[in-house]
């Protein structure tokens, strides 16, 4: 496919690293030239300078020919008018990326269709997405549903008193006949590591499990983990993220949320019927302590200052609560925070990534479904090509890249977790957990 990216930031950069692993014909423009050169020094890609609203610099990258124009840059105005540009050119189809959720509203006069959009990315809502989903399992680093919610990856920390240390994933999975699941990257000091049948696992590793959404509790149960039901939710940050989260839990757990501005904690307070407003500091242990910070199920640090959340999320740990969930915009912070075990690290811009991933893949196979930067791995659907190598052997016939690993097989709805002696037909859908650097001979397994 033809894509032009527009806005190279860290959306856009991420968005472009994930598609150009997949022969994407794909182009980059952006004003700032820092960024032009980051984009072209690390990608596969054309990169243009200038303004991407510009009809000049969106036919110099050949816009009317692009099966899809993503709009991404920091700036909605800028967004809108790129994408009325690139419609009018000709574009086939328009993902555009806007803060301002007015613009989706019923009653908003400025309608994104009227612009050409296709498909509107709020990477606020992203980040509310995930991060519920998160709440609702305390005792993960990372949820990810796949095939409508009925597959879910989970990322657990292995702590000391876990049953699996010490084991290899064939003793795992060779003594766990009642259901099967598959283990599909394990993090260790910072290094991400995709377990074969040999790998053995230790104290602090963070692995990310397949498994199907009916099973989960097993999976837990194996792991010495407690799937226990998230009654108590903290909230740090009355941001559009924090009221939003606040907004969706209120009815359902016990919410309070802390804010350190006066006069926004006072508006909260007659906004949020069912949540309790506090107005205080975050970072203050004594507030933390008072308010028993460590008997919470869920603690969530959504404040504007990410140093802010970091050490807020880091004192709510230290104190004892279940799960501490740090929204970061520096995504290079991500791994490092993950490897020291303070808890789940959010990402409202790799959030945006995901959703811009999922929404591309659902048009076209053998494209990323998703990519975690954080933790070195993409998720790729594949469908095997009538006769290609895949096809013609078990699983463990095949040789596969070392850096990748077959998770889900859908064939005809039917979803299994893959395994040795698996064996793919071309009426299969497959997920594959891979490194980026080994999707091309991947592609290739898959073909005929």
């Amino acid at each position: 496919m033809r894509i032009v990216i527009i806005g190279a930031g860290e959306v856009g950069f991420h968005v472009a690293k994930a598609l150009s692993q997949d022969d994407h014909d794909i182009t980059v423009i952006d004003i700032d030239s820092v960024k032009c050169k980051r984009a072209s020094e690390s990608l596969d890609v054309i990169v243009i300078e200038g303004n991407g609203a510009s009809p000049k610099n969106l036919s110099e990258a050949n816009v009317q020919e692009a099966d899809y124009v993503l709009c991404l840059t920091r700036v909605d105005e800028v967004n809108l008018i790129a994408s009325q540009q690139a419609n009018e050119l000709g574009a086939k189809k328009i993902i555009a990326r806007l803060r301002n959720q007015q613009y989706t509203d019923r009653a908003s006069i400025i309608k994104p269709e009227k612009f050409g959009i296709g498909h509107v990315i709020h990477p606020e809502k992203e980040a509310v997405k995930e991060i519920v989903k998160l709440v609702r399992h305390s005792y993960a680093t990372q949820v990810m549903e796949f095939e409508g919610g009925r597959m879910q990856m989970i990322g657990i920390r292995i702590e000391e008193s876990s049953p699996v240390i010490g084991k290899t994933v064939r003793d795992i999975c060779d003594g766990e006949r009642d259901f099967r699941f598959g283990i599909v990257t394990v993090i260790r000091d910072g290094e991400s590591h995709v377990p074969w049948s040999d790998f053995i696992f230790k104290h602090k590793d963070t692995a990310y499990f397949i498994v199907k959404k009916e099973r989960l509790n097993s999976l837990m149960y194996l792991l010495g983990k407690e799937a226990t039901e998230t009654k108590s939710v903290v909230i740090l940050g009355g941001s559009k993220i924090g009221r939003s989260i606040a907004e969706e839990l209120e009815g359902e757990l016990n919410v309070r949320l802390i804010d350190s501005d006066r006069e926004k904690a006072e508006w909260l307070a007659s906004n949020l019927k069912q949540t309790m407003i506090l107005h205080g500091d975050g970072t203050d242990v004594d507030l933390l302590k008072a308010e028993n910070i460590g008997e919470a199920d869920s603690f969530i640090t959504v404040t504007q200052n990410e140093q802010t959340n970091l050490l807020s999320g880091m004192l709510a740990h230290h104190l004892g609560v279940k799960q501490a969930v740090i929204h970061l915009s520096t995504t290079e912070y991500m791994p490092i925070v993950q490897e020291i075990g303070l808890g789940a690290v959010i990402s409202k811009n790799m959030s945006t990534v995901n959703s811009i991933l999922k929404f591309i893949s659902s048009s076209k196979t053998e494209s990323p479904v998703t990519t975690f930067d954080e933790i070195d791995v993409d998720v790729v659907e594949f469908k095997p090509e009538p006769g290609s190598r895949v096809t013609t052997a078990q699983l463990k016939d095949i040789k596969f890249p070392e850096d990748s690993i077959v998770g889900v097989i859908n064939h005809h709805g039917q979803l299994s977790i893959a395994r040795g002696e698996s064996q793919l037909t071309d009426e299969d859908t497959v997920l594959v957990f891979a490194k980026s650097n080994v999707v091309a001979k991947l592609r290739k397994l898959f073909e005929s």
